[in-house]
């Protein structure tokens, strides 16, 4: 059978083609394969240590403190009342002023006291009278010695009456029990006040008390005697001393009460005020380091991560004494030390890294 010339023709077209790609994949296999760079600049990039920024810290001695919010309170509050019965005549001391103690704050109307004061001091001239009599009597002989005995007793007697009478005289003024602030009124002039029925009530502000309750992990190193300063509300400081620390805790809060006593000439600080109390409990090693270089690691605890002799990350778990517009004061870490503060967060306890002074 012969073949058409035109399918011949057609067929050696097709397989020019075919030889040309069959042959260049038969050469690109059998060529030797170019092998990669030992070391290329990107995977030198990768291997190279991290670049942190770091600041070599000193260890100082810093006081210690426990830090707990209080408030301020008066040093006495006690409300003052009658000892006697009657009509308020006068209310001399004017509410909310100082007054001295012994100041009179509410005045009872004296009515017939006055007059039984009178009458006994009349009775004790007599006796004195009778008394004298009985004794030159008896130095001439006409009057016994039990006379003159039973004449000195009834003196005796007279003389008694006679306080007796004075004392529910000035029964009739209520006056202050110490020097402080008649901080309010509770009679006015009118008003009738049997025994023991309120006049007014009295603080004492000078010393000041501010009160804290005190977490029962901290309690145990404040001690009656240190040194405490307080910012108030109102910006204002002052500085005191520990008076007593409580025993027994809060049953609700497990707090302990402490009570803190301060100076305050001239009345400037009110009671109740909130203030951020400073309570000294020792001195020892610390060191002062920016808020922001403070991390957690991986089991959850609190410090700083520093840079070690050998070149590697290092982590110690810190706690936080006091802070400051300068920074955190912190202890549990020793100085002096390459403290990270920058770049702390990106890297790990043990990785080596390359320190850049600030």
């Amino acid at each position: 059978m012969q073949i058409k010339r035109s399918y011949l023709i057609a067929g050696a077209v097709l397989a020019v083609p075919l030889f040309f790609f069959t042959g260049c994949t038969i050469i690109k296999t059998l060529s030797p394969k170019p092998k990669p760079a030992v070391a290329s600049a990107s995977s030198a990039a990768k291997a190279e240590a991290p670049l942190v920024k770091v600041a070599l810290i000193q260890e100082t001695q810093r006081p210690y403190v426990v830090s707990v919010r209080g408030r301020t309170d008066a040093n006495k509050t006690v409300v003052v009342r009658a000892e006697t019965a009657g009509p308020v005549a006068a209310t001399p001391a004017r509410e909310g002023s100082f007054v001295a103690r012994g100041a009179v704050l509410c005045r009872l109307s004296v009515d017939a006291r006055q007059a039984t004061v009178d009458q006994a001091r009349a009775a004790l001239k007599s006796r004195q009278l009778q008394r004298e009599a009985s004794e030159r009597l008896a130095a001439q002989g006409y009057r016994s010695q039990t006379q003159v005995l039973q004449d000195q007793a009834n003196l005796d007697a007279a003389s008694a009456a006679v306080r007796q009478a004075e004392v529910a005289l000035e029964q009739v003024n209520v006056r202050a029990p110490f020097a402080g602030v008649f901080d309010s009124r509770d009679a006015e002039v009118g008003s009738y006040l049997a025994p023991g029925a309120p006049c007014g009530t009295m603080i004492q502000l000078d010393p000041l008390v501010i009160l804290v309750d005190v977490s029962e992990a901290e309690v145990g190193g404040i001690r009656v005697g240190a040194a405490v300063s307080a910012v108030l509300v109102s910006g204002e400081s002052i500085t005191g001393r520990v008076r007593s620390v409580g025993r027994n805790a809060d049953p609700a809060t497990r707090t302990y009460r402490v009570e803190i006593e301060a100076r305050n000439p001239g009345l400037r600080v009110r009671s109740g005020l909130s203030a951020d109390v400073k309570i000294t409990v020792g001195a020892g090693p610390a060191m002062l380091v920016p808020a922001a270089t403070l991390v957690l690691d991986s089991a959850g605890r609190q410090g700083i991560r520093y840079v070690r002799n050998d070149g590697a990350v290092g982590f110690a778990a810190v706690q936080v004494l006091d802070e400051s517009s300068d920074g955190i004061w912190i202890t549990g870490l020793r100085g002096p030390a390459q403290v990270i503060i920058a770049g702390q967060s990106y890297v790990s306890e043990g990785q080596k890294v390359r320190a850049s002074a600030r």
